[in-house]
């Protein structure tokens, strides 16, 4: 076999082949080692800190002067133009569009007004825009929507925090939700600074500080986004001591006694569901393979050699190339249609219990009108409290049961027939009073007529939210 050198010399052509060859491996070569050290010294200069951060620093702002991409991500949602068939970042006045709503929430605030959330970032001028803050509520409804409420806990104590009012915090309520609510500032980490969750894992047994870096990418999440109520002194409570389900909870609630109000037609001693979306979600696929909250609502990026998780927290169907689809193989228009097909079957019961829900506590009110006693009405009144628990239990948690849809569908059936049950005990009743049953009820087309009907004093309840933002307000603004 001939050498290199006599292949060269019997055809000297080769010899410049082999020299433009030999140059293009060692620039491509150079190329790859540029770019990795370009790489490593963005990486390094990335997670240098520019300037400390405090323990409970509230402002996103100084978080973002150490993390752009994430900062400049999270401002993203600002943006409310997103929406989907059901849902995304735009206001929707679930009011007008389900005027029975206001019915069943007789003689709750949720009667006086009750929009979809725009989302994080607009987490505290909400809380100061709605009708539903008009009257005397408690500091615990800040707990959720601000970054400055774990300085508060730490500098006051939880259980003083708690037994405040909203407010007397009003004014120290400045920043929305953002970094510090589940970052550590001293090493980025996950961590929970909402004192209820780690409270009802322990009331369970669980050490929340074992959780692998994977669950808490769903706990900081669980913090807020489930279902929870106020005990003695506005003090929070996740009613998880006996599970998850809605059946676990309406079963605890039930053994302690809780009622949120007493409805003012029915009479009916109700429950109302916050947001158990990580509830819902513990209950469907996602959660049984693993898949975080993060996964799907916060996927990771990439910016040159940075891989970094989108803090632009919104519906997944905003983003399905880097949501779904790193799971999912199928088309965009195939697993979007997947989504609605899902949803139109959920909003399909859901409707169909709203209606029956809104009858059934005009026909409650009636019952007790022609007479009805507290021994007949007993099983009536718990019937109600169950099946409009089962449908808040749904309703209320965000992605329109889409976290779980053969649970969120298996709830509201049951919702269904316990209203149905109820109905027939009222039937009896008004058949022994010789009385025509279904009854007439009011028009509640539209939720002006609906909030008319429940007899709601919609004027009175503007005047005062403009009494607060004139004179209240300005004051909470001028503090910061």
């Amino acid at each position: 076999m001939k050498t290199i050198r006599e292949l060269t010399e019997e055809k000297p052509w080769l010899s410049w082949v082999l020299f433009f060859a030999t140059v293009i491996i060692v620039f491509i070569i150079g190329l790859l080692a540029s770019s990795i050290v370009e790489r490593r010294s963005e990486a390094q200069l990335y997670f240098q800190m520019v300037s400390p951060i405090a323990e409970w620093e509230p402002d996103n702002a100084v978080w973002g002067e150490n993390f752009p991409r994430q900062y400049q991500s999270y401002m993203r949602t600002a943006d409310t133009s997103f929406q989907s068939k059901y849902a995304g970042s735009a206001m929707i006045d679930y009011l007008e569009q389900y005027p029975e709503l206001v019915v069943m929430w007789a003689g709750y605030p949720f009667s006086r007004d009750y929009n979809q959330g725009r989302g994080h970032y607009y987490a505290v001028d909400d809380v100061r825009n709605s009708l539903r803050t008009t009257g005397p509520m408690p500091a615990t409804c800040w707990t959720c929507k601000s970054t400055d409420v774990p300085r508060l806990m730490n500098e006051m104590g939880v259980a003083e925090y708690y037994a405040g009012t909203l407010m007397s915090l009003g004014h120290e309520i400045q920043n929305h939700i953002g970094c510090q609510d589940c970052h550590d500032p001293n090493t980025m980490n996950l961590r929970i600074t909402r004192p209820a969750l780690a409270e009802a894992f322990a009331r369970q047994g669980i050490d929340i500080e074992k959780a692998t870096h994977q669950e808490m990418r769903s706990l900081v999440c669980a913090q807020c986004h489930v279902e929870y109520y106020f005990g003695e002194n506005n003090y929070l409570i996740f009613p998880w001591d006996k599970g998850y389900s809605a059946d676990n909870m309406e079963a605890y609630k039930d053994s302690v006694g809780h009622t949120d109000w007493v409805h003012s037609i029915s009479r009916a001693p109700m429950l109302k569901a916050q947001h158990p979306d990580y509830e819902l979600y513990k209950t469907g696929i996602h959660a049984q393979r693993g898949v975080s909250c993060a996964d799907c609502h916060m996927p990771y990026k990439r910016e040159g050699g940075m891989k970094f998780t989108d803090h632009h927290i919104t519906s997944p169907l905003q983003n399905i190339e880097a949501t779904c689809q790193v799971c999912h193989r199928q088309s965009e228009a195939t697993l979007l249609a997947n989504v609605y097909e899902r949803q139109d079957k959920i909003s399909e019961l859901r409707r169909i219990v709203e209606k029956n829900l809104a009858q059934l506590h005009f026909e409650a009110g009636r019952a007790w009108e022609i007479g009805a006693t507290e021994e007949e009405m007993k099983d009536v009144l718990q019937l109600i409290r169950h099946a409009q628990w089962r449908w808040d239990w749904v309703a209320a948690a965000n992605g329109y049961g889409i976290h779980s849809p053969n649970e969120a569908l298996r709830v509201l059936g049951t919702s269904i027939q316990k209203s149905q049950e109820a109905r027939i005990f009222l039937a009896t009743i008004f058949a022994r009073r010789g009385e025509d049953y279904p009854i007439e009820t009011p028009d509640i087309s539209t939720k002006a007529k609906a909030q008319q009907a429940i007899g709601l004093d919609m004027d009175q309840q503007r005047q005062m939210k403009k009494d607060f933002k004139e004179n209240v307000l300005p004051g909470w603004l001028s503090a910061r």
